[in-house]
């Protein structure tokens, strides 16, 4: 019996290693482009490592903050100031930069990122996720933006226009937006003053 369920662990080992070689001689064949989509295996295996490297006690924690107006509001501003140039206003991933990430930036309004505890929101915000685009934010130890940014991620499927208008307002501008802005005001300006 002992030996049987040996060969069958050595088996599964083997298989395993199979896979991974396979799996690792089709990604250099294919090369490390961040111009096309992954394969269906690499997400997959993908999604498992961050799912096993966020610890279990991480993933149970329940956010600090109650959906209140003004904490939600809060998590918005903080959202549009830094994580919209990635994640698009209404976390659609819809941006220059986040189309152009590998692995791609994720629909944040999506079941994929829906169905995540708000502890494992709150870990990925706040430790980020090795070989992505994704950074690590927040000070160390508790930290409470991240955890309003939790509270607005949830909030995303329900996105009103007007918020999304309120948080354009916040989005961060270069230098060429800010000139172009500044010579409209200038513009609108100098038409007013010449109006009777």
């Amino acid at each position: 019996m002992l030996r049987s369920l040996g060969f069958l662990l050595i088996g599964g080992l083997a298989l395993v290693g199979a896979l991974t070689i396979l799996g690792a001689v089709l990604a250099i064949r294919q090369g490390f482009t961040a111009r096309e989509a992954p394969p269906a295996w690499e997400a997959f295996v993908a999604k498992q490592f961050r799912h096993l490297s966020i610890p279990e006690e991480a993933r149970l924690q329940e956010n600090p903050f109650p959906p209140t107006p003004d904490w939600l509001k809060q998590g918005r501003e903080h959202y549009a100031d830094h994580c919209a140039q990635c994640h698009a206003n209404n976390g659609s991933g819809q941006t220059e930069m986040g189309k152009n990430l590998y692995p791609r930036v994720p629909d944040m309004r999506k079941r994929g990122t829906q169905r995540l505890t708000d502890g494992e929101l709150y870990y990925i915000i706040h430790n980020g996720i090795r070989l992505t685009g994704m950074p690590a934010w927040g000070e160390e130890g508790h930290d409470a933006e991240s955890w309003k940014l939790v509270l607005f991620l949830r909030h995303l499927p329900k996105l009103t226009r007007e918020e999304e208008a309120e948080m354009e307002k916040l989005n961060p501008k270069g230098p060429k937006e800010r000139a172009e802005e500044q010579e409209e005001e200038n513009f609108l300006e100098g038409e007013e003053k010449s109006s009777p």
